[in-house]
């Protein structure tokens, strides 16, 4: 009994030792405990997190993934992608409802009803040219920005709603050089359409704080934001594609910052997409996964993040699959929020698959260097030029 006693008292003395020689610095207590210290968490990653992204291979990226028909390719990394989305696809019936239609200054002003989801039936807006269609069209994906209370107004100016009217000139002003994208691409002759993700404008509520909770939910309740967001967007290029003023064969994905992250993403879902335009979201996984970098804030990460996808594919893996298809890609060299070496990861691997189908000339990318994080009126006329001669 005495001898038991005797050796637990051993196997208890060396962490009470290092607990008692507060002289030793952290690492010798850590080895001398044999276990992790208290500050195993350090700027919101764990201390191993280099070795959870050195196990990061990406298998599934091409050319890396045993097939070597590239279709082949794409319908089983496609396949694992929208396995992981934690939402169903939904081919609910669309039942399309104009509510409110305008004169405007060269195009018309639409308000419509849909049912973006089984369970939602959402309000969208719409720009459409005078004249005769059917037109090439572009899916307008708003960004966050931690700004809630306009979603689509950011992209098409609201005449319905004069507080949303202040808000939206505001952001205009900030990010797109008082311009509203969808506008000028209206007077550019193109059909555009914007909705809300779930959190902003119409379907609003959501504050910065509160996303956390949202998203913790929405997983209980075997969904999830980045899941949903994926899924609805897919759908509202569908719609487009039914609407009779639109060219079903040349429609866009348009966005910046989490647009852009949204727009890169429909088209890797959703074949109706032609062509895609984004702006400022675009790099390496493990280059983004760095310290101090703003994604490790978390709550806004939520809607762009799919638990267990970077297993399979990174992030311009995933916007691969919408290759050969064409796409422009823009950011900012002084983008506070991705790192060069990420951006540069991430166009070198995504030329690669473009040019391993004979398409190198239809992907794009250009680093503005004396930007930052906005889309400004010569970015914008850059990117739709580009637009005009791929769609």
């Amino acid at each position: 009994m005495r001898r038991n006693l005797m050796k637990r008292r051993s196997v208890m003395s060396l962490p009470a030792a290092a607990l008692a020689a507060p002289h030793l610095r952290t690492t010798d207590a850590r080895a001398a405990a044999g276990f992790e210290s208290p500050s195993v968490i350090d700027g919101n990653l764990p201390v191993f997190y280099e070795r959870l992204k050195a196990e990061l291979t990406f298998p599934l990226a091409w050319p890396h993934a045993r097939e070597r028909d590239f279709r082949s390719w794409k319908r089983r990394a496609r396949a694992q992608f929208e396995s992981l989305l934690c939402q169903p696809a939904d081919r609910t019936p669309l039942r399309a409802e104009v509510v409110d239609e305008q004169p405007a200054a060269g195009y018309r002003r639409r308000q419509l009803l849909f049912n973006v989801t089984r369970h939602s039936r959402v309000r969208a807006t719409m720009l459409i040219p005078d004249g005769p269609g059917p037109f090439p069209a572009a899916l307008l994906l708003h960004d966050h920005g931690a700004r809630f209370d306009i979603g689509k107004e950011k992209l098409i100016e609201p005449w319905y709603d004069g507080a949303r009217l202040t808000s939206a000139q505001a952001w205009a002003a900030k990010y797109f050089s008082g311009r509203f994208p969808g506008d000028h691409l209206a007077t550019r002759g193109y059909a555009v359409l914007a909705v809300d993700a779930l959190g902003w404008g119409d379907r609003g509520g959501l504050a910065y704080e509160g996303q956390q909770a949202l998203a913790a939910n929405l997983f209980n309740l075997g969904s999830s934001p980045a899941g949903l967001m994926a899924r609805e967007d897919t759908r509202a290029a569908a719609l487009l594609a039914t609407l009779p003023e639109v060219d079903p064969r040349r429609i866009a994905a348009v966005g910046f910052s989490m647009g852009g992250y949204r727009a890169w993403q429909v088209a890797a879902l959703s074949d109706h997409i032609a062509a895609t335009v984004s702006a400022c979201w675009m790099t390496g996984l493990k280059e983004m996964m760095v310290p101090g970098n703003n994604t490790l804030r978390g709550q806004s990460a939520f809607y762009m993040l799919h638990p267990g996808l970077y297993r399979h594919l990174d992030i311009p893996d995933v916007a691969s699959l919408a290759a050969p298809r064409p796409m422009y890609l823009t950011d900012g060299a002084l983008d506070p929020l991705f790192t060069a070496e990420g951006i540069a990861v991430a166009y070198d691997k995504m030329a690669r698959v473009w040019a391993s189908q004979r398409a190198r000339s239809r992907l794009r990318t250009r680093i503005w260097p004396d930007l930052g994080h906005v889309f400004t009126a010569e970015m914008q006329d850059d990117a739709f030029a580009w637009l005009d001669q791929n769609l």
